[in-house]
């Protein structure tokens, strides 16, 4: 768990690299101080982002690989300017937005013998899911539980995301769960 401090300081920092890119149309740069390992150590994060209370922006990483607070920066600006399924924010709408912070622990594969099998060891507001299967990839993080509450609502959900059909099933089919620490500042 951060300290309330770092994530007051990520949430800055998300928020800043938004603003920055109305004003610039590029993400904030960040240079994470070493002497805070917790954010100069590699961390993955999704940045979301709701207008009014319905998603306006969600772009995240599912691997750590670079210093956990330019992570937040470049997935808060992608989560504002290039999510595909949404316009770039205006600068009109910042007022509005309020922001989610989601840190993601390392993922974990599960293993199941069929669909229901992997229903069965779904933990219902706790894990986040990775379907892949060949080309085919999605992730929901824990929070979706909140609109799709149903292990198999859920699943099939997930399934959509990843541009396959929501009864699809194969023997390719691979699933990893994570959990995340998250953490929002309304606007």
């Amino acid at each position: 768990m951060l300290s309330e401090t770092r994530r007051a300081h990520l949430l800055d920092i998300a928020h800043e690299s938004i603003r920055h890119g109305i004003e610039h149309g590029t993400p904030l740069a960040v240079h994470p101080e070493p002497a805070d390992p917790v954010l100069h150590n590699a961390g993955a994060s999704f940045v979301t982002l709701h207008e009014n209370g319905r998603l306006r922006g969600c772009i995240g990483s599912l691997q750590a690989w670079r210093p956990l607070l330019e992570d937040v920066a470049e997935n808060a600006f992608s989560a504002a300017f290039r999510d595909p399924r949404f316009p770039p924010l205006d600068a009109s709408e910042l007022p509005r937005i309020d922001l989610d912070i989601s840190l993601l622990g390392p993922a974990e594969p599960v293993t199941f013998r069929s669909e229901q099998d992997l229903l069965q060891q779904l933990r219902p507001g706790v894990d986040g899911l990775i379907l892949e299967d060949g080309l085919h990839r999605g992730t929901f993080l824990p929070s979706v539980w909140e609109s799709l509450p149903e292990p198999q609502q859920f699943l099939q959900q997930l399934k959509r995301k990843a541009g396959l059909a929501p009864d699809h099933w194969s023997d390719q089919l691979k699933v990893s769960r994570y959990t995340t620490e998250s953490f929002s500042r309304p606007h």
